[in-house]
């Protein structure tokens, strides 16, 4: 893993593109430039203020685009509630914007998916093993298939006074070569694992809101799963610590880069769903790396369009 930085000035001039698009790919951090996702103070200084409000029953506060609204946190007032979809809105709307300077060859062909806000000191919380996020993993969305995209997210954290440590480890190939098998990927083939995508196919022709999960999905929601609870992998010495400053701006494949968040407080993200044929290297795309290593496909072919959610 390694750390690629941009600066404004190549953002600016364009020039870029497509090697911040490589870099991603490879399972790379691409940082960019510092206080580039806040128009005013005041926004920060009000999302800081929320910290008392959010639910604890929630993970994140989340902003969903296409509805338009907010989900995962505790209003006190209409006003307090039309303030942070504002604030929300406008992180979302910039974030999306910087990702297609720094990122063209995704412009328009991504899936725009949730912005979130993460209110909550990660170090000593109290979550469901699946939860967790100082566990390794590599992301998967149990309600929101990416049959086969790839999960690009650009975070920040506007804690001023406190980084944000990660855990890190890459690339995805070497870690699907080492543990795919181990965690079931021929067996997402047919079997038992056939038999709930067919129930749940036949649920969604029902009006059942079931997820339509392909095998890509299937096995990557449970290598998720495995990888937080193999001993093994969690002790690894391969991995390194990350520290993010207040206000960093930084971007990740989260499905290819094995992360975890050790500490850190008040951070926001956005993310898209990259489909494999806008890639600029769709060859190690974890869906292609794993469709090797399993001796046959994981999606349909073609890959049909992401809608928006």
């Amino acid at each position: 893993m390694d750390v690629f930085t941009v600066t404004k000035e190549q953002i600016d001039s364009g020039t870029v593109g497509t090697r911040a698009c490589e870099a991603l790919e490879a399972g790379n951090i691409v940082v960019l430039p510092d206080n580039s996702l806040f128009d005013k103070q005041a926004d920060i200084d009000f999302l800081l203020g929320l910290q008392q409000n959010a639910s604890a029953l929630h993970k994140n506060v989340a902003y969903k685009p296409a509805a338009h609204k907010v989900t995962g946190a505790t209003t006190n007032t209409p006003q307090e509630a039309d303030r942070l979809l504002e604030v929300m809105s406008g992180f979302s709307k910039r974030a999306l914007a910087l990702l297609g300077r720094v990122c063209p060859p995704y412009a328009g062909k991504w899936k725009t998916d949730y912005a979130s806000y993460r209110p909550f000191e990660e170090q000593g919380r109290d979550l469901p093993l699946k939860q967790r996020n100082d566990l390794m993993h590599v992301d998967a969305f149990p309600s929101r298939p990416t049959r086969g995209g790839g999960i690009l997210r650009l975070f920040t954290q506007i804690n001023p006074n406190k980084d944000r440590v990660w855990r890190v480890s890459g690339p995805f190939e070497a870690l699907a070569d080492k543990y795919a098998l181990q965690a079931g990927l021929r067996e997402v083939k047919g079997g038992s694992a056939a038999m709930k995508r067919a129930a749940a196919k036949l649920g969604r022709a029902i009006g059942i809101n079931v997820p339509d999960r392909t095998a890509y999905d299937q096995f990557m929601l449970g290598f998720h799963d495995f990888l937080k609870g193999n001993e093994e992998f969690q002790h690894g010495e391969q991995a390194r610590q990350m520290n993010f400053r207040p206000n960093q701006v930084w971007m990740c494949y989260t499905d290819v880069l094995a992360h975890s968040v050790l500490s850190g407080q008040y951070a926001l993200e956005q993310t898209v769903i990259v489909p494999p044929e806008a890639k600029v290297k769709p060859d190690i795309a974890p869906v292609s790396v794993l469709e090797r290593i399993a001796g046959f496909p994981l999606t349909p072919a073609p890959r049909p369009a992401l809608q928006p959610v």
